[in-house]
């Protein structure tokens, strides 16, 4: 055994020094399209400040902020939209920034975004960290802000405020703090209807790890000592330490192995090694807390409609919501290939869709944690499979950052110059794409 094997790992700098480049980056990135938002939109004779706070879905969140649920429209052909498809996380912020400052229930619903969106950074960055290394945890983050909808996380919607509580609950289980992790699932639970899908990772975490309990208790040597290394020195050159096991508490990047070739700059992002276990009482605490929000939200919609279970489901058909399981989108597509050019359209959503689904297996193969891919995957089925008008998929897919991890991977492998290239031209084109998009059709 070499010096370097038994010498101590230097202390890390904190989380939030450590994300001080994700964050300026981010910043920097929101700041370009805001920009070119507002020189496109005075160009058009529009405000750029409208279509951020007051249009579309921030109308209804402003008007539930303002005066509460039992509002509903009924359209000319039968169908009936209600205020009470909009959860309530987002309009309690706004309406009690509007109590305690000088807002209006749009600028407050304007500042949720933005510091919900800097807050979701920092959780992507801090999931990416724990997981691949700091270098990729930027490139993630980064990755996320240039995302071709990623001026909806400067509007006055929900998807930053739901990103910034799933980032930090899978952060909260990657490092077993099991009780804030089901306190933000149920807050998540409680801004939009894809908080399943982080009440879905921790239970799946939480589950599979008491069965790990239980097999521990049964095999006593193979588990004699709680606090062995998943990875020890010993172990022969390029292997690595196994996937995160959920329920940890204390975990350490085992880097990989470089070769000569490859340059100092350059990370192979390194996969987490468990050391502890959290207690299973908090466990248990976390899993129960987690489903309350939603839970709690569809049960107070269903008595208030007296249709109980159903309520919510009731609601949202009025909407032409449903899970169909990708028969409406499989339509839509279809429906792209009976003329030129839309068939150009069609043939770039199926490869979009098949992009999506290959980075989900990647992270599968990669074996990322179990908390991330359970949520990735749910947020996925959620978003494809609905029946919800196409034009909101997009916008939909914005929480599933995990996504986007092999990705970030990849990018942190390039030296900086090459991903600081990279990422300044899909900057570029987030930035005229997301100005053309609100200019235009815009997110419903």
């Amino acid at each position: 055994m070499t010096d370097l094997d038994t010498r101590a790992a230097p202390p890390r700098a904190p989380l939030l020094r450590r994300a001080a480049p994700a964050l300026l980056g981010y910043a920097a990135v929101r700041a370009l399209g805001l920009v070119v938002l507002a020189v496109w939109s005075a160009a058009r004779g529009k405000s750029a400040y409208t279509l951020l706070t007051a249009r579309w879905d921030s109308l209804w969140y402003t008007r539930v902020a303002e005066l509460g649920y039992g509002y509903a429209v009924r359209l000319p052909n039968g169908d009936v939209h209600s205020n009470l498809a909009f959860f309530p996380l987002l309009p309690w912020l706004e309406r009690l920034l509007h109590a305690v400052l000088p807002l209006s229930y749009a600028d407050a619903g304007f500042v949720v975004s933005v510091l919900a969106s800097l807050a979701a950074a920092c959780g992507i960055f801090a999931v990416a960290d724990r997981v691949y290394g700091a270098r990729a945890g930027v490139c993630a983050v980064l990755l996320w802000a240039v995302l071709p909808v990623g001026i909806v996380q400067s509007m006055a919607y929900s998807e930053s405020l739901f990103t910034a509580l799933a980032a930090w609950s899978l952060y909260a289980l990657l490092t077993g703090r099991w009780i804030t992790a089901g306190v933000l699932a149920a807050l998540a639970g409680l801004t939009r209807p894809v908080g399943a899908a982080v009440v879905a990772a921790v239970w799946v975490a939480g589950v599979i790890s008491f069965v790990r309990d239980r097999s521990a208790m049964r095999r006593p040597s193979a588990y004699g000592d709680r606090h062995a290394p998943a990875h020890t020195p010993s172990a022969p050159e390029g292997s690595h330490a196994p996937a995160h096991t959920p329920g940890a508490s204390q975990v350490t990047h085992t880097p990989a192995p470089t070769t000569g070739a490859e340059a100092p700059s350059r990370t192979s992002c390194p996969q987490v090694a468990v050391v502890t276990q959290a207690s299973p009482l908090h466990r248990a605490l976390g899993m129960l807390i987690a489903p309350l929000g939603a839970a709690g939200y569809v049960l107070w919609v269903g008595q208030r409609t007296g249709k109980g279970l159903f309520g919510y489901l009731d609601i949202q058909a009025g909407w032409r919501n449903g899970f169909d399981g990708g028969y409406a989108f499989a339509r839509f597509v279809a429906a792209k290939f009976t003329s030129f050019p839309s068939a150009l359209a069609g043939v770039g959503l199926i490869v979009g869709v098949a992009l999506l689904l290959w980075l989900y297996l990647t992270g599968v193969r990669r074996r990322q944690p179990v908390e991330l891919l359970v949520y990735t995957g749910v947020v996925l089925a959620l978003a494809l499979c609905a029946s919800s008008y196409f034009g909101s998929k997009p916008r939909l897919l914005v929480p599933a950052f995990p996504v986007l991890l092999p990705l970030a991977c990849a990018l942190a492998r390039l030296r900086t110059s090459r991903s600081v290239l990279v990422t300044a031209l899909l900057a570029v084109a987030s930035a005229v794409y997301g100005a053309f998009w609100l200019n235009g059709s815009g997110p419903p």
